[in-house]
């Protein structure tokens, strides 16, 4: 065991054998994480994410690193047709999915009169829009088969607080959060069960520069309003993932745990602190959100101009 406990595998090694799990939006972040975790309890993985050569490059790192077998598929949770393909892809493969974890996402922090109608339709399509598309397509499968199922949807604590700032993904995620507990009462005649986690702060790569540039940071530092006076850790979320879908939470449906250091309870809505910044500071923090998004379209078209020669 190592020096912190809450950083160590909560399972033995293969509590997952014989069993296919699906993590949307499995290629970076949480997901990524929740994924390599099960993969090496003995899971059989498919992961899915709109770019290709990333939920690709994905596959293979995990596989170096922990073994076992991989499906990465490019799909788009947004459209039906995309997902239907990839259950099939999923079936083909391993014959079977027993899990599915609703991950993929979008977000980032503006205020909300800066919003274009197009820039909360895409987090809402995202977030909602793909949660139910995939939550429909195999649990329609489940039930046709007369399969038992586990669903564990990513939701947030501003799904029930709301939250400034990030009110397009407080829209979506609340959305997420009924469709967990209706869909629980609903389905568990048919041995489906549907949970959700709240995460509080788990920095990653990825959201976390969307969501705490350096100039947000450097004068709202979430941590400071956190009980237990730190970030979380992937591990700690992975464990609480891996509970939820076993077989040793086989009574639990409908609920929503919450993972967050006990942040939401000493400040509701996560970003409401954001209003302490100026016209000015947003025009400079949009400024670089653009400049990087320009900066990874160009490094991704050279990426695929090169493996075009």
């Amino acid at each position: 065991m190592s020096d912190s406990p809450h950083t160590d595998s909560m399972f033995r090694p293969g509590s997952f054998n014989g069993k296919t799990v699906l993590v949307t939006g499995g290629g970076t972040g949480l997901g990524r994480s929740i994924g390599q975790y099960l993969l090496g309890l003995g899971a059989r993985l498919v992961i899915c994410g709109r770019r290709e050569e990333v939920i690709a490059k994905a596959a293979q790192q995990m596989g170096e690193e922990v073994g076992g077998d991989v499906l990465a598929r490019a799909c788009d949770v947004r459209e039906p047709k995309q997902i239907e393909a990839l259950l099939e892809a999923a079936y083909s493969r391993f014959g079977r999915v027993d899990a599915v974890v609703n991950n993929a996402a979008g977000n980032f922090i503006c205020p909300t009169e800066r919003l274009s109608y197009n820039a909360f339709d895409t987090v809402v399509d995202i977030v909602l829009k793909g949660t139910y598309n995939t939550t429909l397509a195999f649990g329609k499968r489940w039930i046709a088969d007369r399969t038992p199922g586990a669903f564990l949807n990513i939701c947030t604590t501003y799904a029930w607080t709301g939250s400034g700032f990030v009110v397009p993904s407080a829209v979506a995620k609340s959305g997420v959060l009924i469709l967990t507990r209706s869909l629980a009462s609903e389905w568990g005649k048919y041995d489906i069960r549907l949970n959700a986690v709240a995460p509080g702060p788990f920095p990653t790569e990825g959201a976390w520069s969307r969501l705490m540039p350096p100039e947000v940071e450097q004068q709202f530092d979430p941590s400071k309003k956190i009980p237990l006076g730190r970030f979380g850790e992937h591990q700690e979320l992975a464990n609480l993932a891996a509970y939820l879908l076993s077989d040793f939470a086989a009574y639990i449906t409908g609920a929503c745990v919450t993972i967050d250091g006990g942040e939401w309870l000493r400040g509701a809505g996560e970003f409401n602190g954001l209003e302490s910044l100026s016209p000015q500071q947003w025009d400079g923090i949009q400024s670089g959100m653009r400049a990087a998004r320009a900066k990874k379209a160009q490094a991704e078209a050279r990426d695929r101009s090169s493996g075009d020669e």
